[in-house]
């Protein structure tokens, strides 16, 4: 464990920790990388070294800035192809213990010399921010790492720790300051919080369903519903299972509700640049109670281009209910369907929920002519167009970040077509493409 005695920077906060030199501490492990399956190429059997550094001294509420220098990764470029510049991102993990607990994700950009065939991986300096929310001492040690390629089609080799790693930087926090929520790119835990953990727009009040609440009753017109968890998992070629906060929201508009969905802000990283207007969410959100049904609310396309490795939001969804009975309606999340349109026709990836999910509003409500009851209004809002109306057993959208990998390969498969056209969904399977 060595000091470098330089005061580290914070980017985020433009402030200088000028008593708190930083600390930059080389550690090496056996490591084990995975080609993408597309190389052919067996596991790689290797040896990672990493510097981490990390200011020495901080107090609690204090957002300090991690960098991960990979000094030598564990696997070369393989004598395959040349790698052009800035066409290599490297994202990795490292794990933080000690007075806290949880993950540190890190990030670094697409920045890279030409990498010759057979020739040692030259990455970019990986960065995080960590909130500090306890006094002690906070150990920061390297994990798992991934290594995207983007030309000549992106493709990811995975690297994980076949040993214990030494820890490769510690934080002594002080008491002062107040800890509040983490803003950071970390991950749940201890010091850390989790950015997807939130709904798009701030959950709503209190926590619980506006149930209770008169369907108009005493001039209320606004009813918030409550955050609920969903999993669904989708049919190929979609992803497999994904995890999500729901919030449905409702406006009363005469006897009917006009309905907003809002799900997990940053729901993956776009591995590729997708043009404006190629994906556009719709789902069906499932009437229980008094009522029965679905009602179906669509959301926008992307309004702007999505650029490469940056996190992509889904959209409100919109939606008109028309009650099609009288009393308690519950109001669940319920299946999700995405369109990816890139020019031809469109790719429509249907995710259904899994398991049981608790309704996210509930609302007293009086029959309309033509009401729900088995149909379910149709969307009165966004995109339209958007791959039918789901059945009433399935779930809304999961797009938090419990898998990952899933998140990635449904972007992964949209910057594919981009790359090889709409016959690779027909000819390559999803696995294949996820690797």
């Amino acid at each position: 464990m060595s000091a470098a005695g330089v005061a580290l920077m914070l980017g985020g906060a433009g402030i200088m920790l000028a008593a708190s030199p930083a600390q930059a501490a080389e550690v090496s492990f056996k490591t084990e990388c995975i080609p993408p399956s597309i190389s052919g190429m067996p596991p790689v059997q290797g040896t990672t070294k990493v510097r981490i550094t990390a200011p020495a001294e901080a107090k609690v509420g204090d957002e300090v800035e991690v960098v991960w220098k990979t000094v030598e990764a564990a696997s070369k470029n393989p004598d395959v192809i040349d790698l052009e510049k800035d066409t290599v991102k490297p994202t990795g993990v490292i794990k933080v213990g000690g007075a806290a607990s949880g993950t540190l994700t890190m990030e670094g950009p697409r920045q890279n010399p030409p990498i010759p065939k057979n020739s040692p991986m030259v990455l970019p300096d990986m960065k995080g921010k960590l909130k500090l929310e306890k006094a002690g001492e906070i150990t920061l040690t390297p994990d798992k790492y991934t290594i995207n390629v983007s030309k000549p089609m992106s493709t990811d080799t995975k690297c994980s720790p076949k040993e214990t790693v030494a820890v490769g930087a510690t934080i002594k926090v002080s008491a002062g300051g107040g800890g509040g929520s983490s803003g950071g790119t970390s991950t749940s835990g201890g010091s850390t919080s989790t950015s997807g953990g939130s709904t798009s727009g701030g959950s709503t009040s209190g926590g619980s369903t506006s149930g209770g609440a008169s369907g108009g009753g005493g001039g209320q017109t606004d009813f918030a519903g409550k955050e609920v968890a969903v999993q669904f998992s989708c049919q190929s070629p979609g992803p497999a299972n994904i995890t999500s906060k729901v919030t449905i929201n409702a406006k009363k508009n005469g006897g009917s509700y006009d309905l907003t969905v809002k799900t997990a802000k940053g729901v993956m990283d776009s591995p590729a640049p997708l043009p404006a207007g190629a994906l556009k969410p719709s789902m069906a959100v499932k009437l229980g109670g008094a009522d029965s049904g679905t009602v179906k609310v669509d959301g926008p396309a992307n309004a702007a281009p999505l650029e490469q490795g940056k996190p992509v939001d889904l959209p409100d969804m919109k939606g008109t209910y028309k009650p099609g009975a009288s009393g308690k309606a519950t109001l669940s999340p319920g299946t999700l369907t995405i369109n990816v349109s890139l020019g031809g026709s469109p790719i429509v990836i249907p995710c259904q929920v899994k398991g049981t999910v608790q309704a996210s509003l509930e609302l007293d409500t009086t029959k309309q002519e033509g009401g729900a009851s088995g149909g379910g209004s149709t969307s009165g809002g966004g995109s339209g167009g958007s791959g039918g109306s789901a059945g009433s057993g399935g779930g809304l959208a999961e797009t938090g970040a419990e898998d990952d990998g899933a998140l990635r390969a449904l972007a992964l498969v949209a910057g594919t077509v981009i790359l090889l056209g709409g016959a690779v969904f027909t000819f390559t399977p999803w696995a294949r493409l996820r690797r």
